[in-house]
């Protein structure tokens, strides 16, 4: 999604407003307007950013994220249930009771971190989607029983 239309409407309506005052004014209003399109365009993905949180908190089978590539934000919506199943051929629930999300920090070592990274890269998937599946694996004693095709990459696990 690109933001500029957004903000050249924050803008324009700023230079609209300074018209009402003499040639001083307009200057003004344009160099003010120069100065707050960086904070415009972080207020935008902020209140995104809060959006793809209460959607993904509405739905039980689905993670909402928000990139940033290339300037441009994207919205991206993963599957959560049914990517791993038990051994009974059951799936995984992804998401508490109340599919609330919440906001930790964790301190890694940065080739820990490093690692990981590559690892959700390889996945073709966020750090925090990769790290959320993670956990939960862990905590379920169980591993992704299917094997992904994205590309020219495989991705799954053997059980032997």
């Amino acid at each position: 999604m690109d933001l500029t239309p957004h903000i050249t409407s924050v803008e324009d309506s700023l230079a609209a407003a300074a018209a009402a005052g003499d040639e001083e004014t307009a200057r003004t209003a344009a160099a003010l307007a120069a100065a707050l399109e960086p904070a415009t365009r972080l207020a935008i993905m902020n209140a995104l950013s809060e959006l793809t949180l209460e959607v993904t908190g509405a739905l039980d089978d689905r993670i909402v994220e928000l990139r940033l590539e290339a300037g441009d934000v994207r919205v991206v919506v993963t599957s959560v249930a049914g990517d791993y199943a038990d051994e009974s051929g059951g799936t995984a629930e992804t998401a508490d009771a109340g599919g609330e999300t919440s906001r930790i920090t964790l301190r890694l070592p940065e080739s820990l971190k490093s690692q990981a990274e590559q690892a959700a890269e390889a996945a073709g998937v966020s750090l925090n989607t990769w790290l959320t599946r993670s956990v939960q694996e862990s905590l379920l004693g169980r591993r992704p029983a299917s094997t992904q095709v994205t590309g020219h990459r495989v991705r799954g696990w053997v059980h032997g």
